[in-house]
C-alpha cells in the first residue's frame, strides 16, 4: 500500500482522532480510506444518474428489432476481439 502525507488544520486532525477514539475506526488511515470510498461511490452514482437522465431526455423511444440486436452483438464482439472499450 502506498503512503501519502497531507497537511490538515488542527481542528480536522482532532476530528479524525476523535473518530478513531470513539471506536468507529481503528486508525486515521482507515477513516480516510472510508471517506474516499464513500466519495467514489457518490461520484459513480452521480455519473450513473446523469447517464440515465441523458437517456430519458434523448428523445422518443423506438422499438428494437432483431436486426438492431444483431448489430449490437456484432459490434460488441468486434470490440472484444480488437480489445477496444469504445
Amino acid at each position: 500500500m502506498e503512503t501519502l502525507n497531507i497537511a490538515l488544520p488542527a481542528s480536522m486532525k482532532e476530528f479524525i482522532q476523535a473518530q478513531v477514539t470513539l471506536g468507529s475506526y481503528s486508525s486515521a488511515s482507515e477513516y480516510l480510506r472510508d471517506l474516499i470510498r464513500s466519495d467514489q461511490r457518490r461520484k459513480a452514482k452521480e455519473a450513473l444518474e446523469a447517464e440515465l437522465l441523458k437517456g430519458l431526455h434523448s428523445g422518443e423511444a423506438t422499438v428494437m428489432t432483431d436486426e438492431d440486436w444483431d448489430s449490437i452483438k456484432h459490434e460488441v464482439a468486434q470490440r472484444l476481439i480488437s480489445g477496444k472499450n469504445q
